[in-house]
């Protein structure tokens, strides 16, 4: 056999196999949604302002409309929405964080994200009540994809600043029977595509009144049989967002 010919077509073969793996590998990025799924931000301020308002929590500062921007993604030049909104400057979350103008009980949601700088900080809370954190530089209960002060991630698979990023999160509310609390929140986390959180079991709301509903109520550990958005938190940080998505479960 001709070498040149055999070592062109080894070499060709390598390339096809490493752009297949490529492509498995960055398949959480762009995902679209499935039937019965809505789109809540694409990236663009339309979506932002159709979909979304701030959350009037005690802390609440701000002012309508919505001063989160749209703005260019940093990789591929298309649009996304920055969380840096002027009145979460210092990290004041609760001044300016926004929340879906749906509310939902159980769900499915995919949300990506890019942090923008070290140390970038934010947070995507599910009902309004219990975050994921969203954090660079920290792996521990209140870093990087950690059940905030609960769970940490069974592994680390964040891609690094000025990257983006995916949570693919299916979400069981709290159950109640006759007004009182009879299962706690579950929730099941992949983080770019790996599974990091199994089914675990939420116990509270972190971090008082300033973090959502039910925050403020019993020190976090009052939670009511109330549906709620899904949030994004403003820290004045450049942590950016795109192609979020939620569907309702029966």
């Amino acid at each position: 056999m001709n070498l040149k010919i055999f070592y062109s077509a080894l070499l060709l073969s390598s390339f096809v196999c490493f752009g297949a793996f490529a492509q498995k590998a960055s398949s959480y990025l762009g995902t679209k949604p499935p039937k019965g799924a809505k789109v809540y931000l694409d990236g663009t301020a339309k979506s932002l302002h159709e979909n979304w308002k701030y959350w009037e929590g005690p802390r609440f500062s701000a002012e309508m409309p919505i001063k989160w921007k749209e703005v260019k993604d940093p990789v591929d030049g298309m649009p996304a929405i920055s969380s840096n909104d002027p009145s979460g400057a210092g990290g004041k979350y609760g001044a300016a964080d926004i929340v879906t103008k749906d509310e939902f009980r159980d769900f499915e949601a995919h949300v990506e994200f890019l942090v923008g700088n070290e140390g970038g900080n934010s947070g995507v809370y599910l009902q309004n009540r219990y975050e994921i954190q969203v954090l660079d530089g920290d792996y521990g209960l209140h870093g990087m994809a950690a059940v905030i002060n609960e769970h940490l991630p069974t592994s680390e698979e964040y891609n690094g600043v000025g990257k983006w990023n995916a949570y693919d999160i299916k979400f069981r509310a709290a159950r109640f029977e006759n007004g009182k609390l009879t299962e706690k929140a579950r929730v099941t986390v992949y983080f770019n595509g790996v599974k990091i959180h199994d089914n675990v079991e939420i116990q509270q709301v972190w971090g008082g009144p300033n973090s959502g509903i039910d925050g403020g109520n019993e020190g976090g550990k009052g939670i009511t049989d109330s549906p709620g958005g899904l949030k994004l938190q403003a820290e004045g940080h450049d942590v950016l967002y795109r192609n979020i998505w939620i569907k309702k479960l029966d």
